[in-house]
């Protein structure tokens, strides 16, 4: 028996409201996973069968987390031959995308793709518009390749595709491109993370026995981070739960920070237009943050006056004041506060992993780099490079792209000359060009005789002996009965790329042998994760496919266990919704920063707002902001302004800090020089 009484009563209702539409507003902090993956162990209870219950969400992380949370709550039902079975009782918890690819993956073909496509990311999404653009002639400065591909994936998910406005030379030459982008993807038998969803949706108005047998499968639907849902991923929802009306959707407007990747707010707030009959719960008991914390908060964003009301507490107590600094420059910002952090560490023995600075542009995290490295204290600055991003990690997973599909022409272009094999950059265009011309991949052309005899007899026996590496290793892969043998996939992985000499040329290619082993490193290291799921009638293609399938869909996977574990975390405010610190600081409060200076302009003044809201609501116990009077931009000083979302900060709940003393001043003081910063604010 599910036990409940740890809930508390607004949680209890959102559980325990099993059928029809539901709206569960989770305000920051009040467990709205707990309440998920309770609802879901709740329906199962009731007899609704685990096959028939599909949540949504957005990172592949919070799926994981919400699969075991549930397999927790949930008993194991005993086999016939004594052992507990869990994988029948699993409902699916997954992400968008990870949803469209297991359908897909069934119904493709009636869409006239193989059930073997490829996912492309971002990089390889930009090396087809390059191509694209190599092949176009532009009168005027060359085009920015991935504004033209950001351009596309907005288009893509608008619901309002007539109404998307955007600068009009950008949108002139992406409406030409889009037709020989998605072409090219599809020469490729290849489709981008748009795709996913958009031909998922072509798939239900094409084919209705597909959406009749989704709509079968999932007849309780439940969707994470609502407010985030774009114009193709509110689609795909109400295709599935029109029918039997049990949609469940778990969302705060007040967090609604990516309205500029195509999230679109209106599928939150006007929720009651398609679900005339839906139920409202609020969560508004925090569980993160003190009573100052959540005071704070609720000041500013009362301020958006489109949104549904919501106002947070808790039984967390009073806690400090939140603390204002007002800096010289913002290497006096960053060293103040590392120096804070630093005494904090070294009078109460705080970890430095239970801090974390939140700014809000990219450029703002030098400063703090430098001066963490100054003083020798340990960070984790989250949004760097991407262990998929590394040169070596994209050239094997090319590799196996090329394997699984030879007519990925993205992939197959990446790694025929790497190593060194023959294939020029010239060879390389004309095959590229013979393509074109007739129609075909580039491997298709490099099979054609008619084609490789039009080269010089190195360039011509360099194609054949590729053309024989690929196919033979596919051969391999494919009929070899030794490959299903365990560990033998992880055994070829390095073989293969002894054979081709891949490992030598990176040893070669290296200023020094540490940096070539390194590299070697990650690609054992990723070799070493094949076969970690496998099934009796697997081949080994099969398991490459389900292999590269999970590394390219999981996007957040290389952030996880990366760093030192106590360490200070670097982090943008958008990339900081859903955790939580006990120790927050928010630098740069200035106009032009926060609120950024193109938000005036684009009109999205109450997005930034939001934004601040979130930077607020992820401190636990205590809270510092600050904002500087000059900060360095390209070397040189530039003057700032306070921002104007200081003067929504209630006086009562804000100190002022001495920059010199670095304690906080008398609170009739404080109050006094926050009233005067707010007329200063006023009067700009």
């Amino acid at each position: 028996m599910l036990n409940l009484s740890s809930l508390n009563p607004q949680q209890r209702q959102a559980v325990e409201t099993l059928r029809g539409p539901v709206l569960i507003l989770a305000g920051a902090g009040t467990g709205k996973t707990r309440v998920i993956t309770y609802r879901i162990a709740h329906l199962i209870e009731h007899g609704v069968s685990p096959e028939n219950i599909l949540a949504v969400t957005f990172t592949n992380k919070a799926a994981r987390e919400m699969q075991e949370r549930v397999l927790k709550l949930v008993p194991r039902k005993p086999r016939n031959n004594g052992s507990s079975e869990r994988k029948a009782e699993r409902p699916t918890i997954c992400t968008f995308h990870s949803l469209c690819v297991r359908i897909l993956r069934q119904h493709i073909e009636k869409l006239g793709y193989k059930r073997n496509f490829v996912i492309y990311d971002e990089t390889e999404q930009l090396g087809v518009v390059k191509k694209i653009l190599a092949h176009i002639s532009v009168k005027k400065e060359k085009p920015d390749a991935a504004a033209i591909l950001s351009w596309i994936s907005r288009y893509k998910n608008r619901s309002d595709r007539e109404g998307f406005a955007t600068n009009p030379d950008v949108r002139a030459l992406a409406d030409h491109i889009l037709p020989r982008y998605e072409s090219a993807l599809r020469a490729c038998n290849a489709v981008d993370f748009d795709d996913l969803i958009l031909l998922t949706l072509q798939l239900f108005a094409e084919h209705q026995d597909a959406l009749a047998a989704c709509r079968e499968k999932y007849q309780y639907v439940m969707v994470d981070e609502y407010q985030d849902t774009n114009g193709a991923q509110f689609n795909l929802v109400h295709s599935l739960a029109s029918k039997h009306r049990n949609l469940c959707v778990v969302g705060d407007d007040d967090q609604s920070i990516y309205g500029w990747r195509g999230a679109e707010i209106a599928n939150l707030l006007e929720m009651e237009k398609d679900y005339p009959e839906v139920k409202v719960i609020k969560l508004e008991q925090n569980y993160r943050s003190t009573t100052t914390i959540l005071k704070a908060a609720n000041a500013i964003i009362k301020n958006n006056l489109r949104r549904r009301g919501k106002n947070l507490w808790s039984n967390k107590g009073q806690g400090p004041k939140i603390t204002l600094h007002t800096f010289s420059d913002d290497e006096a910002e960053a060293r103040t506060f590392v120096e804070q952090i630093e005494y904090a560490r070294s009078t109460n023995r705080t970890p430095w992993s239970e801090h974390a600075i939140l700014f809000r542009t990219n450029m703002q995290s030098r400063a703090l780099e430098t001066a963490l490295r100054q003083a020798s204290v340990p960070y984790h600055l989250i949004g760097g490079q991407s262990f998929f991003d590394r040169r070596e990690i994209r050239d094997f997973l090319a590799y196996l792209k090329m394997l699984l599909n030879p007519n990925d022409d993205v992939s197959l272009l990446r790694i025929a000359n790497v190593p060194a094999r023959g294939l020029s950059d010239v060879t390389m265009e004309r095959l590229l060009a013979a393509s074109q011309e007739r129609k075909c991949s580039v491997f298709g052309a490099m099979k054609n005789p008619v084609v490789t005899a039009t080269f010089q007899a190195n360039a011509r026996g360099a194609i054949e002996r590729f053309v024989d590496l690929v196919e033979g290793t596919r051969n391999r892969l494919q009929q070899d009965p030794g490959m299903r043998a365990q560990g033998a996939l992880r055994s070829w992985g390095c073989e293969f790329l002894e054979q081709i000499g891949y490992f030598n040329e990176l040893k070669r290619s290296e200023k020094t042998a540490e940096a070539g082993e390194s590299r070697i490193r990650n690609l054992k290291d990723l070799i070493g994760s094949f076969e970690d799921e496998k099934h009796d009638s697997d081949t080994p293609m099969d398991r490459l496919e389900r292999f590269l399938e999970e590394v390219t869909l999981d996007t957040e996977r290389e952030t996880e266990d990366e760093g030192p574990s106590d360490a200070v975390t670097l982090i943008t405010m958008h990339s900081c919704k859903g955790l939580e610190f006990p120790h927050v600081y928010i630098v740069g409060l200035e106009e032009g920063l926060l609120p950024h200076s193109r938000s005036k302009e684009e009109g999205t003044l109450d997005e930034e707002r939001r934004l601040f809201y979130v930077a607020i609501t992820r401190a636990m116990q205590t809270l510092n902001i600050s904002y500087c009077l000059a900060r360095k931009k390209y070397g040189q000083p530039i003057a700032c302004h306070p921002s104007t979302f200081l003067k929504e900060l209630p006086g009562e709940l804000v100190e002022h800090a001495d920059e010199k003393a670095k304690q906080p001043v008398t609170a009739d003081a404080g109050k006094a020089r926050f009233d005067a910063l707010r007329a200063a604010i006023d009067a700009l």
